[in-house]
């Protein structure tokens, strides 16, 4: 799809559609994970609120929104941190402190994070801890189960949390800031960590690069894939309206 496709893509959205779930990585990138500019004013005209559902930090979904003039309505950390709107209240979920403590022994074992000195990934997170995919999984699986914590690979980290955190529940949160309830929603998205926001939406679309999980609990999937898959996602959801 060209621009001026995703341009005439966003000028016949259907008033109809109800608010709108994307996650970032895998599904308004590339596979580079450089955020797809096609996606743009599919977002900036979509006819109900936006809400960036994403496994980053607070600071990134908030800034996409800030950079495209949409409502800061965000999800961050797997759903450990969620805003409906700039007017609050941030909400919390997770144990910051026991995801630290799985992350010390980690480190004790003779592992890294596997981020670098200045670990940008970890910088600003209130909830949990991401652990890059290039250090072993087992031994901080172990660890992370002795202290009563959970690890999800998304495809691009590990992400230590607490199993009551999640997309899906943050969304059932938030609903009703937002005078909506998550059957109204749609999501679109592509990891495991997904899932539980396909499971509370009413309808869901996976996009062609999602993980096994993110697909077999979807609605539809995608023939393209990234933020190709995503305006595909668009059409498809658009033409059910």
């Amino acid at each position: 799809m060209e621009f001026a496709d995703s341009l005439e893509l966003a000028a016949d959205l259907p008033e109809t559609l109800g608010p709108l779930v994307a996650d970032i990585d895998g599904t308004l990138t590339d596979d580079n994970r450089a955020v797809d500019p096609r996606v743009f004013p599919v977002l900036r005209a979509w006819p109900a609120p936006v809400i960036i559902a994403t496994g980053k930090a607070m600071p990134y979904p908030v800034a996409l929104c800030e950079f495209l003039g949409l409502d800061v309505r965000v999800i961050a950390e797997n759903g450990g941190v969620a805003l409906a709107g700039r007017s609050g209240p941030v909400q919390y979920v997770g144990d910051r402190e026991a995801a630290a403590a799985v992350v010390k022994e980690y480190q004790q074992q003779g592992y890294d994070l596997g981020w670098g000195d200045v670990d940008l990934v970890n910088r600003w997170r209130e909830t949990e801890i991401a652990v890059s995919r290039d250090v072993p999984l087992d031994p901080l699986e172990a660890i992370a189960t002795d202290h009563g914590l959970e690890v999800v690979d998304t495809g691009y980290a590990y992400h230590v949390k607490s199993s009551e955190q999640s997309k899906g529940k943050a969304l059932s949160t938030m609903a009703s800031d937002l005078d909506t309830t998550p059957k109204e929603c749609v999501a679109i998205g592509d990891s495991v960590n997904d899932v539980s926001t396909f499971e509370v939406v009413g309808t869901s679309v996976a996009v062609a690069n999602g993980d096994t999980a993110a697909k077999q609990a979807a609605d539809y999937v995608t023939e393209a894939g990234f933020g190709e898959g995503f305006l595909e996602a668009v059409a498809w959801l658009a033409k059910r309206t």
